[in-house]
């Protein structure tokens, strides 16, 4: 069993490093090692698994900070304001009760009080997708067996979720928060994603309580449907890229090629036209916008 998980963990590692020397094609790749690992329950069934994020950012721009003096990494070391620097596996948690003023808490008295979530996901409830706000929708993962043996009885679950057409909740321990988890079937496998509480997601109603009452003109809410219908047509993520992202690669190329770089003058966007002329030409542009930008307030808000 050990011999199995060490060249299946090998088999990963040789993909992701085949991945990482191929040409970057900007294609999300999976990790080398799980995020999570334990064991996926439902009643008495239950089977090894792993968790692997759904999502990478392993293709983006990141900056290290420099001393422009030496040209030297900055190194962020752990310092205390009385004594100086400190070694980081010394430090141990607080909780601030008030200004300077903590619950001191040490690793044994941390792991006490661990939940069994901490090593297994038991499904609680089964619900229908409809029934979660997208609010709600936090973190995607995929869940793979992590054992041969327990292959079984987790296609055994994946099948009984799909043919239901039901998603599962259950609740994980991940960077020391417990979530709560939804399991959908997809492919060969499982999408588990992390749900919001309830604490997290802000009431909307109170967030858009400030928003004053309006009631436009028929007329120009019949024009903004027709713009929608222009260009309304199907999610293809493939056809939405990244333009900062884009922009921050042609910047490093051409620096790494020596060029000099010029400084574009900012674009002025003072235009104040009326509404209803904005939204007939965008209706004449097929939604298209316009090659200079307009301001579309014809008269400041009052403040409240």
């Amino acid at each position: 069993m050990a011999a199995r998980k060490k060249a299946k963990a090998a088999k990963r590692k040789a993909v992701h490093h085949k991945a990482r020397a191929a040409n970057d094609t900007g294609e999300a790749r999976l990790s080398a090692r799980p995020i999570w690992q334990g064991n996926l329950r439902l009643s008495l069934v239950s089977c090894p698994v792993a968790l692997f994020g759904a999502v990478s950012r392993a293709n983006d721009i990141s900056f290290h900070l420099l001393n422009p003096e030496t040209n030297n990494r900055i190194r962020m070391v752990p310092t205390d304001p009385d004594t100086g620097p400190v070694e980081r596996k010394d430090l141990v948690k607080g909780y601030e009760l008030e200004k300077n003023k903590y619950i001191v808490l040490d690793n044994d008295e941390l792991d006490a009080v661990k939940l069994e979530t901490t090593h297994t996901i038991e499904i609680e409830r089964f619900v229908d997708a409809d029934d979660i706000d997208r609010l709600f929708w936090n973190q995607p993962y995929y869940m793979v067996p992590n054992d041969d043996e327990g292959v079984d009885a987790f296609v055994v679950i994946r099948q009984a979720l799909e043919k239901t057409g039901r998603i599962a909740l259950g609740r994980v321990v991940m960077h020391t928060r417990e979530r709560l988890v939804a399991l959908e079937p997809r492919d060969k496998g499982i999408v588990a994603t992390t749900l919001r509480m309830r604490n997290e997601v802000v009431d909307p109603a109170k967030a858009f309580e400030d928003i004053p009452s309006a009631h436009p003109s028929k007329q120009m809410v019949e024009i903004a449907e027709k713009i929608i219908e222009q260009q309304e047509g199907p999610f293809d993520p493939d056809k939405f890229k990244d333009r900062y992202e884009g922009a921050l690669r042609d910047l490093i190329r051409r620096k790494q090629k020596g060029e000099k770089l010029v400084v574009a003058e900012p674009v002025e966007e003072s235009n104040v036209i009326n509404l209803m002329d904005a939204l007939k030409k965008s209706l004449k542009n097929k939604g298209r916008p316009a090659p200079k930008a307009a301001n579309t307030n014809t008269k400041k808000r009052k403040a409240r």
